[in-house]
């Protein structure tokens, strides 16, 4: 992991600063002789800046997108807590750690920073933009804010705005973490046990009814408690725990409820997806029900040059961070065609 470090103030969308920001990030792969293959790789909630780690089957040798032949970028998100600016970073103005003094942030913000690891990295233009979730939104925002340096963009099962039905989820989520008596204490370890909660209800949503009974049902009739579906939902948020951060994980759902391609452009969301003349790969899963197909379809109607493939996945929303082999097809052939 390297590390950018902009010493200068960072003006926020809400009209807040920060008095200087870090990015962690990754690169995988060399740029070229022109400087011409640049692939950018825009992570998820709760993801992090080593896309070769978490996006097998997409990015990795002989995979959709290989090092060999493209240089990759992927950069942790301004809030996170994998290394670049966030709640658990310290405050030039107190000396100890932000936590929940930490200033909101906007799906723009954390692009706006990305643009100035561009910018120091030197790469003019991005050969490909891409993206899943709330990679996708990043994505977006970025072919709208520097349209004349991205050439082409995947996005897949994302939207150009948040949803009600995404809000509602995150506001019950932060509610989850709001009812943990040690919410807003004053240590990394705040919130833990409503992180797990929120955890608990983010699964429900990135999976489905399908795979869950297909997948966590018992076949034992005589039982009455420790079922599997349980155990499953109280491992996945002891994982999620060990890892990430309830300060974090507050503040990027709330970054995501402020997607909104159309805030403060002219036409509406369609008049926004409308001038992204790039070429767009689009995909979106069938069994989706956090971010559905509906969206995609959306999109891909008013995107001036979009192909949208429909993926069979049972797993949901985290179809597309499992099924890295049929994207990986999709992508490459797509890419293959220019």
């Amino acid at each position: 992991m390297k590390y950018y470090n902009y010493e200068q103030p960072f003006n926020l969308e809400n009209g807040q600063s920060l008095a200087g920001i870090t990015i962690a990030y990754h690169t995988y792969g060399r740029l070229n002789a022109d400087r011409s293959n640049t692939v950018w790789v825009c992570h998820a909630l709760t993801a992090n800046s080593d896309a070769g780690h978490w996006w097998s089957g997409v990015i990795g040798a002989k995979e959709g997108i290989d090092p060999d032949k493209y240089f990759i970028v992927c950069a942790n998100i301004l809030g996170s807590c994998y290394g670049s600016t966030g709640p658990l970073s310290t405050d030039p103005g107190t000396g100890q750690p932000y936590y929940s003094h930490f200033p909101m942030i906007t799906i723009r913000d954390m692009v706006r920073a990305h643009i100035l690891l561009r910018e120091h990295l030197g790469i003019e233009k991005i050969h490909l933009l891409m993206g899943g979730s709330m990679g996708g939104y990043q994505a977006l925002e970025w072919a709208v804010m520097e349209s004349e340096r991205i050439e082409k963009l995947f996005l897949i099962a994302t939207s150009p705005s948040e949803s009600a039905w995404g809000i509602a989820v995150h506001t019950a989520q932060r509610l989850a973490i709001e009812a943990d008596g040690t919410w807003q204490e004053a240590s990394p370890e705040a919130g833990r046990k409503g992180l797990k909660a929120a955890r608990a209800i983010g699964i429900l949503t990135y999976r489905n009814y399908g795979i869950m009974v297909a997948k966590q049902t018992d076949p034992d009739p005589e039982k009455l408690d420790h079922f599997k579906a349980s155990s499953y939902i109280n491992y996945q948020g002891d994982k999620l725990i060990s890892r990430f951060n309830a300060y974090c994980y507050w503040l990027l759902t709330k970054a995501m409820d402020s997607h909104q391609l159309a805030r403060g452009r002219a036409g509406g969301i369609d008049g926004v997806l409308q001038a992204i003349t790039q070429k767009t790969l689009i995909m979106g899963i069938g069994s989706d029900i956090l971010c559905p197909l509906e969206e995609q379809r959306h999109m891909a109607r008013n995107l001036p040059d979009a192909t949208l493939i429909e993926i069979d996945s049972v797993y949901g929303h985290d179809g597309f961070m499992v099924e890295g082999g049929k994207i990986a097809t999709h992508l490459r052939a797509w890419m293959s065609r220019f």
